[in-house]
């Protein structure tokens, strides 16, 4: 998978990350997922700490625009992809779809053969579709935002 050159984009564990890339991370995803969803849950649910964190970055204004966590080789084996987050200027052109098939390589490179889970917000079920999840749940209200259950594989 090709990224554009105006952005720059690691893998690290949460204890590798540098307290600027907690700040701006935690930062994101609050912009996104709490002010701008409305939706008033507690985002440091303990989990960052066991999870891989990909972060993208802007490469000219080193802005966190991009994220998302994985959680490789669970209990059964499977993987789960998580707290994927745009910046809102950033969508669109494409990011969204690099960040997870960059989520999907990492986790077939760790547990080769794995199932990925994912928990989607529902009007993002056909782009999940696209990358080879299918819906293993009805919609339910998480947050107060629709949720779908989502597997890659198997």
């Amino acid at each position: 998978m090709k990224l554009p050159e105006t952005i720059t984009a690691k893998w690290a564990a949460f204890e590798e990350l540098s307290p600027g890339d907690v700040h701006d991370l935690l930062q994101l995803r609050q912009a996104i997922f709490v002010l701008e969803q409305a939706s008033l849950y507690a985002d440091i649910d303990g989990k960052d700490p066991l999870a891989l964190h990909f972060l993208i970055r802007n490469r000219a204004t080193d802005a966190l625009t991009g994220a998302i966590r994985l959680f490789p080789g669970l209990e059964n084996g499977d993987a789960r992809i998580g707290r994927v987050v745009i910046a809102l200027d950033c969508r669109g052109g494409g990011l969204g779809r690099k960040m997870m098939l960059a989520g999907i390589d990492k986790a077939e490179a760790l547990a080769p053969g794995c199932r990925i889970h994912v928990t989607a917000q529902a009007h993002l079920e056909k782009f999940y579709n696209s990358l080879g999840f299918r819906s293993v749940s009805e919609i339910y209200l998480e947050d107060g935002i629709p949720h779908i259950d989502m597997l890659r594989g198997d």
